[in-house]
């Protein structure tokens, strides 16, 4: 029996040829071949064809979103690539179509149906699952054929298939015959979310996720809990909510499965983060304030010598005292059954040492035995956290932050199946961490943080007490610097697309690099702004790491990248995704008119 899914929408037959393929999807397909028999209009029904589907029902409900955003949007792309070596000093708008319309118009020809291979149906939405995918449409074919091993690569064929359908003339077509052939250069491919500085409402996530989806990104890293607010409601410790925000910003169960439950529909894995032992004041000190140290300190960041945490407010699980692993345990498991991910980020961040002065449970253990050192001390936290984590379930598989290996305080024995996420100093950090035999997601701050270069946040700084620009030549704080910023300057969609995070690596090492994600602090980022930081910025790393910033000669094709970004900002936007706008729409309607370069060979 053919399961099939009728859509059945009334559209007029199209009587136009475009004058050159507008379409230019992102990410780029690894294969793409256009025909040139002329474009292909889609039927005023188009059907579903595949055998079956998921228990769930994942490929109905992904085709159904798919068709109504077809044709709700009814696509124009607002800019399109000209080839370089037709590059027109004096650019003209967009061309109009052909005088050769007549030559293919289809009578009576078009899409009716979109057929759906998939191998294994039962393939789970985990680390490593095949995404990849065959598209195909022949001139004198009434169907798009899609193959897939999963149905994860299939929901990835409808999001290609979405960007290539168009409006012309009133009616959805096809412009040319197409055949692709594609898949992931990398199995991670992710945004980071974080809820702890400022809460994110679940419709803003929402939101994301069509931003992930759309660009095929497929991880969510939700960085659920910082010192400053604990917005999850745990069944266990109902107090934890105390702090919160305000009683509005607050994740139910029901939430947080929700979120789950939308990602997964669209081929997307969310991995939670509980940042411990560091980063951990708000929510755990209303358990039991005794297993929190150094919460009612002074951070100290105007005294350096004597701070407390890098920011405020300070607070770290105190990894001495017994109490800290049964509540640790608690939440964890809480948690692990309400997220079905194998993976589990479980923090391990920027440990500030002074804070473990305001222990009694690490003085004395120190003054116990004068040899221990702070890397003994992390060491005690990976041995008696790591197996709690573990135990969750079988398939587990822990994710750190890269400071429980490579931070002047760091654990000497840490297990290499576990992931460790870069954040710190790019290749070189990428460089150690591989060398050592860990696999690696890349997430290196000078290339990939959406949050830097706006600016600090603490308030009466005095470093901005100046009252002209210093010397340029003399960096300072504002100036010629990191600009008020820790991590500036701002990362634009140029510096996330040009950054090559395997150079040097031997071929050993670049193996370990399971993919990169791309993370967005939030204390400068809440509901109003936070889709026009992460995109259309977001959609330079999905390029990146499914189908890389080379070509097949191996040069940079940023300068190609550019209409693809820029048309792709629009679409966001047509589908709900609030991106920020990155040039004057003269740009976009100007193929490389706003290039730096005229040698269009530039960038390499």
């Amino acid at each position: 029996m053919t399961f099939t899914r009728l859509c059945t929408v009334l559209i007029a037959v199209s009587s136009s040829v475009a004058a050159a393929v507008k379409v230019n999807p992102l990410p780029a397909p690894r294969h793409i071949s256009w025909g040139h028999s002329g474009p292909i209009p889609l039927s005023p029904s188009v059907s579903l064809l595949a055998d079956r589907d998921t228990s769930d029902s994942i490929l109905t409900n992904a085709w159904d979103r798919t068709w109504n955003s077809i044709v709700s949007l009814q696509w124009v792309p607002a800019g399109v690539e000209k080839p370089i070596s037709s590059f027109d000093p004096f650019p003209t708008p967009t061309p109009s179509p052909s005088a050769d319309v007549g030559k293919t118009k289809r009578a009576g020809l078009s899409i009716d149906f979109v057929e759906v291979d998939v191998q294994d149906w039962d393939a789970d939405l985990q680390h490593g699952v095949d995404e990849s995918y065959t598209l195909e449409v022949r001139d004198g074919w009434n169907t798009v054929k899609i193959t897939a091993k999963t149905v994860w690569g299939a929901l990835h064929a409808f999001t290609t298939f979405q960007q290539l359908v168009i409006s012309e003339g009133g009616a959805l077509i096809i412009e040319q015959p197409v055949q692709i052939r594609d898949a992931p250069l990398y199995p991670y491919r992710g945004i980071m979310m974080d809820t702890g500085r400022n809460f994110i409402s679940v419709r803003k996530i929402y939101e994301q996720l069509d931003g992930l989806s759309l660009s095929k990104l497929n991880v969510l890293h939700w960085h659920l809990d910082d010192t400053q607010s604990w917005p999850v409601h745990i069944d266990t410790y109902p107090e934890m909510t105390k702090d919160a925000y305000s009683a509005r910003e607050i994740y139910s169960h029901d939430d947080l499965r929700n979120v789950v439950a939308y990602a997964r529909a669209r081929g997307i894995r969310v991995i939670p983060e509980v940042d411990m032992p560091a980063h951990s004041a708000s929510g755990w000190q209303q358990v039991d304030p005794d297993i929190v140290t150094c919460a009612n300190s002074w951070w100290s960041n105007d005294n350096w010598p004597l701070h407390t945490a890098v920011q405020p407010n300070p607070g770290q699980l105190d990894i001495i005292n017994p109490k800290t692993y049964d509540i640790v345990r608690d939440v964890y498991t809480e948690l692990s059954d309400i997220f079905p991910d194998d993976w589990f980020h479980v923090g391990g961040d920027e440990i500030n040492t002074n804070c473990y002065n305001f222990s009694t449970y690490v003085t004395e253990w120190f003054a116990e035995d004068k040899s221990r050192t702070y890397n003994d001390l992390l060491q005690h936290w990976v041995d008696h956290s790591v197996p709690i984590f573990r135990s969750a379930r079988e398939s587990r598989r822990l994710v750190m932050w890269e400071d429980v290996v490579l931070s002047a305080e760091h654990a000497d024995d840490v297990p290499e199946d576990i992931v460790m996420q870069s954040w710190n100093l790019g290749l070189e950090n990428i460089g150690k961490l591989t060398e050592r035999g860990y696999d690696v997601i890349v997430s290196s701050s000078d290339f990939l943080y959406l949050d830097c270069g706006r600016g600090g946040y603490v308030t009466n700084d005095i470093r901005y007490n100046e009252m002209s620009n210093p010397d340029p030549d003399t960096p300072s704080f504002n100036y010629g610097g990191i600009g008020g910023s820790w991590c500036a300057p701002y990362k634009t969609w140029q510096r996330i697309y040009n950054y090559d995070f395997t150079q040097n690596l031997t071929e050993s090492q670049a193996k370990h690099i399971v993919g990169a994600a791309t993370p967005l602090w939030s204390e400068q980022v809440d509901d109003v702004n936070v889709s026009n930081m992460f995109w259309p910025r977001a959609a330079a790393l999905a390029e990146l790491v499914w189908s890389g910033n080379r070509d097949a000669k191996g040069n940079k094709r940023t300068t190609l990248f550019t209409q693809r970004i820029l048309n792709f900002r629009e679409y966001l936007v047509a589908n709900g995704v609030m991106a920020a706008t990155v040039v004057p729409k003269y740009c976009l309607q100007h193929p490389h008119a706003c290039d730096l370069y005229y040698d269009q060979t530039a960038i390499q």
